[in-house]
């Protein structure tokens, strides 16, 4: 359970931290952070969840990076649905707070940051479009993930990696679909709005989860040992004889 509790709390902070700072602060008068401040404020909150509770879950916060994971050998069969339902409830805990903020002066929720593509796409891009970019953007971010958390890796400097890599990939790509790779963050924003945004889920559910596998299983075979470089190795070890 306290795995689980950890993965709930991650993505609770994920999602306040990260669709907080774009609903209240991107372009709040006179001082908005804006697309940069928005991905830094994504990229801050997986860094310092990582520092904080990854030794106790590994801090996936996200149903996309448990899948990926797990396609990369790196998680059990047994966490992988627990953890994806951890992660949606503290999702949408940490819209809850959101929506109580937001909506704390009068104003409405608008699009609340939610995931979309067409007309409710930031920059008006395609669905096809919306398609390649959270494939695309899952895929990297994920072998970032495997990569930094490696064994033959500085595994203290993963977080970092880690969370500039989720900077990087909102500042591509907020303007195409308002950046999910992270299907329990795009979940937790679309109950909030309805309507558009629960029509359009599914791209944001189905896209991370298939670019986050594919990538898990690229990474395994990346990494697995080749027959011939293991023959070559046995080949040349020397046995010394005991007198």
């Amino acid at each position: 359970m306290k795995k689980y509790l950890a993965e709930f709390i991650g993505t609770f902070w994920l999602v306040l931290g990260g669709c907080g700072s774009a609903v209240l602060a991107a372009a709040f008068p006179d001082v908005g952070i804006g697309l940069l401040g928005v991905s830094l404020a994504f990229g801050l909150t997986v860094l310092t969840i990582a520092y904080s509770l990854g030794h106790i879950s590994g801090a996936h916060l996200n149903p996309a990076v448990t899948l990926g994971l797990w396609a990369g050998g790196r998680v059990s069969n047994k966490d992988v649905f627990p953890y994806i339902i951890a992660q949606i409830l503290g999702g949408i805990a940490g819209a809850g707070v959101l929506y109580i903020l937001a909506t704390g002066n009068g104003s409405s929720i608008g699009s609340f940051a939610a995931n979309g593509y067409g007309e409710h796409s930031p920059g008006h891009y395609s669905m096809g479009a919306a398609v390649v970019c959270e494939f695309v953007m899952t895929f990297m971010f994920l072998i970032i993930i495997l990569g930094a958390t490696d064994n033959h890796a500085t595994k203290s400097f993963g977080g970092i990696a880690i969370g500039l890599g989720l900077t990087l990939i909102h500042l591509i790509s907020i303007p195409v679909t308002n950046t999910s790779v992270n299907p329990a963050r795009s979940i937790s924003q679309a109950l909030f709005v309805g309507d558009w945004a629960i029509s359009q889920l599914w791209l944001f559910i189905i896209i991370p989860i298939a670019g986050a596998m594919v990538a898990g299983f690229v990474y395994r075979f990346l990494t697995k040992p080749e027959t011939g470089s293991i023959m070559a190795s046995n080949e040349s070890v020397t046995v010394v004889p005991h007198h």
